[in-house]
């Protein structure tokens, strides 16, 4: 049985107070240890939400992490320095990181291997774009994303990892993947992996990160292959956060 895992990614958002009141009410309500609760701030406020989530059962993780442990590598944090703050999980490659600020395939790889040396868990993030949806090459963008990752490291590296597919084109534009839409990227995920080895893909945990919101996030995760959700917009607002964490736990 896969416990599922709800991971809020805050992004650029918030001041040093709105995020320490943020992981207050998600400390406060998020009390089902049947369901893994993580929130991911900047960098800037990863200390003081970690001092509110001392008081409960949420997680910390962190938005991003550089390849290198060391360096001549301005404005870059390492693993090993998120280490330091509490983090137990960091995202990498997400669509924003890698559209925005370049990270290919096999920097994602790097980041990941870097991330794991430090014992954290990486949270992959693979999806594709709306014109790549349209012209029929979501397996292929998928599986080259995750391809990268199996072909330099083996599935074994995924024991301890958790994927989040995110489908660009429903980020923080409203639209959402029907349910069985992610519920066929998600199985395609685990019969990748699965190729490699069968006992590593069983129990992978595979996110959806796709406008998930109070409203579609039950039937979202009762999906066979979904196993929680990747939230961003509705991170922000600790009652939707809340309501999501609750869909995820069944009740």
């Amino acid at each position: 049985m896969r416990t599922p895992i709800v991971a809020g990614n805050w992004k650029l958002n918030g001041t040093r107070e709105s995020a320490v009141k943020l992981a207050t009410e998600v400390v406060a309500g998020a009390t089902d240890a049947a369901v893994e609760v993580i929130v991911c701030p900047v960098y800037v406020h990863l200390a003081e939400v970690q001092q509110m989530l001392q008081e409960g059962q949420v997680k910390l993780g962190a938005q991003d992490a550089a390849a290198q442990e060391s360096g001549a590598f301005t404005g870059e944090v390492s693993a090993p320095m998120l280490a330091e703050y509490g983090c137990g999980y960091v995202i990498l490659g997400h669509s924003e990181r890698r559209s925005l600020f370049g990270d290919s395939d096999e920097v994602v790889v790097e980041k990941f291997l870097a991330v794991q040396k430090a014992g954290l868990t990486p949270i992959l993030c693979v999806g594709e774009q709306l014109d790549e949806r349209e012209s029929g090459v979501t397996e292929a963008v998928v599986g080259r994303q995750l391809g990268a990752l199996l072909e330099r490291a083996g599935a074994d590296v995924l024991e301890n990892a958790v994927v989040a597919y995110e489908p660009v084109w429903a980020i923080g534009t409203g639209k959402t993947a029907t349910p069985q839409q992610a519920q066929d990227v998600h199985a395609f995920i685990r019969q990748k992996v699965g190729e490699h080895n069968a006992d590593v893909a069983a129990g992978l945990r595979i996110l959806y990160g796709g406008s998930v919101k109070p409203g579609n996030a039950a039937e979202l995760f009762g999906m066979t292959d979904i196993d929680g959700g990747l939230i961003g917009g509705a991170a922000l607002d600790s009652q939707d956060f809340l309501a999501i964490c609750q869909a995820a736990s069944g009740t």
